[in-house]
Formats: C-alpha cells, sequence, structure tokens
C-alpha cells in the first residue's frame, strides 16, 4: 500500500485514520481495507485512545471500492473485499468488525459516502457530517443487493421504509436530510468536523469510564437482535460485574468528593 492512500495520527484522545486519495474520491483498494483493520486493532489497544475517527482527503469521505479493483474482482471471481480485508473471526461483510469494537467509532464524513464508504459511515457508531457531506447506497445502480449487513442496521437507524427508499432508489441524499433521517448525527461546519470530534472525545475521556462504554455498546449491539427477557437478565448480569470493577466506586467517590473521575484505561478485552 503506497503511504499516500491512507493517513494515521492522533488528535488529543483521538485516532484519526484519513483516507486518502482524493482524486478517486478516496476509493478504497483491498490493501487499504487491511490496513484499516490494522489501525483499528491498534488504536483499540492504545490506553490513550478514547475514540476511532475516519474520515476523507480531499471533497469526498470515500466512493467506495475503486472500480477497477472491482472489474478486477468480477472478471477474475476474486474474493470480495470483505474477505479480503477482514480478520479470520470477523463476521462477514466489509467494515463489519466495528460494532464489535470497544471504543467508539465515528465517521466524520466530509463528502459523498457512496457503496463502501457508506457501509463505512454506517458501520461507525457515530456519523459527524459537514454541509458537503452526502450519501447513496449505490448498490441497485450497480445490479446488487443491499450488501454487507447494511439491510439489518440501516432500518434500525432511519426505519424500514426510509432504508427501503434509500436502498431502492440509489438516490443521494445531502447533509441536511441525512440528518433529518437520522443517518448523520451531528451537523457542524466543514473548518471544524474533526474539531468536533476531538472535543466529542475529551468529554468522554474526561467523563466516562472507558469500560463502561465498552460494555455499553455490546448491549446495544447485541439487544437489537434479542428479546427484551433476555436483554434484562443480560444487563442485570453485567451490572453486577460492573459494581465489583473499580470504575463503579471511583465513579461514586468522584461524585461525593465533587472532582473529576479518574477512570481505569481501556485497551480492549474484558
Amino acid at each position: 500500500m503506497s503511504e499516500a492512500e491512507l493517513h494515521f495520527e492522533t488528535r488529543g484522545r483521538v485516532a484519526l485514520v484519513t483516507l486518502a486519495r482524493p482524486q478517486a474520491l478516496n476509493a478504497l483498494t483491498y490493501h487499504m481495507l487491511a490496513e484499516i483493520r490494522r489501525l483499528v486493532a491498534t488504536a483499540e489497544a492504545d490506553p490513550e485512545v478514547t475514540a476511532i475517527c475516519f474520515t476523507g482527503e480531499g471533497r469526498g469521505f470515500c466512493s467506495g471500492i475503486d472500480a477497477q479493483v472491482l472489474r478486477g474482482s468480477v472478471e477474475r471471481g476474486a474474493p470480495g473485499a470483505a474477505a479480503a480485508a477482514d480478520g479470520p473471526r470477523d463476521p462477514p461483510g466489509m467494515f463489519s468488525y466495528l460494532p464489535l469494537v470497544s471504543k467508539p467509532v465515528i465517521s466524520a464524513v466530509n463528502g459523498v459516502a457512496a457503496g463502501g464508504g457508506f457501509i463505512l459511515a454506517m458501520m461507525s457508531d457515530l456519523r459527524f457530517g459537514s454541509e458537503n457531506a452526502s450519501f447513496t447506497t449505490i448498490f441497485s445502480k450497480r445490479g446488487l443487493i443491499a450488501e454487507h449487513g447494511a439491510s439489518w442496521l440501516l432500518p434500525r437507524l432511519v426505519g424500514p421504509a426510509r432504508a427501503l427508499d434509500l436502498f431502492t432508489s440509489s438516490r443521494r441524499i445531502d447533509a441536511e436530510e441525512a440528518l433529518r433521517l437520522g443517518l448523520l448525527d451531528r451537523l457542524v461546519p466543514a473548518d471544524g468536523l474533526i474539531d468536533a470530534v476531538v472535543e466529542y472525545a475529551e468529554h468522554l475521556a474526561s467523563q466516562i469510564s472507558p469500560r463502561a462504554i465498552a460494555v455499553i455498546k455490546s448491549q446495544v449491539y447485541r439487544h437489537l437482535s434479542e428479546a427484551m427477557g433476555p436483554a434484562l437478565e443480560d444487563s442485570q448480569r453485567l451490572m453486577d460485574e460492573q459494581l465489583k470493577h473499580p470504575d463503579a466506586t471511583e465513579g461514586a467517590m468522584a461524585l461525593i468528593e465533587r472532582r473529576a473521575p479518574k477512570f481505569q484505561p481501556w485497551t480492549g478485552g474484558a
């Protein structure tokens, strides 16, 4: 992979991954996908990182799989992008591992998010967008179906009817409509997009237990497919465990002593 295709840096408590092929609207190659997977694992294990952020260089966020790569896959019958990039224990689908990452994953959408770029944004926990952000699923225009778990997650974000509209029409929606639909969580000026993510992460780092964030994220995604009874039982079990953890004591003492909490760092795992 050329270094020009991807940039990685730390800004405050944020591990920032920038897709850097602006001439191709940051279209993805298989090597980029594999490197993104590695960088996410590195950031998750770093105790100084509170959140992981994706953004794009130039006027695009990500236009999906590079057209030449896609053509080669069709002609050669090569494995899909997810199979080439994800770890052996990851669920199938591009970026399907992101909901399993124990730290918040945020997409800072600075331009068009299409196809695989749409999937990257959707699989992130939060989506911050500038006024230049736009989204299109694009799959149906390419003779494809709702790929990579999109049919499971998008209806849960925007509702079944709106998801069907976005999937079947492949129409492009702008930032304002994405915010109204619930696809975007924050709409901020373009020149303050990354700063907004950094500020959010700094708040988490100063006030919130990293272990609690990890457990809550796992709860939310797992409980989406569970009935209320099992979800309540699971939550009670997790609460019993959390009450025995030093973070629970620290949280209570910080409140009593009227000071900022000092929670234990988090590097993934239990």
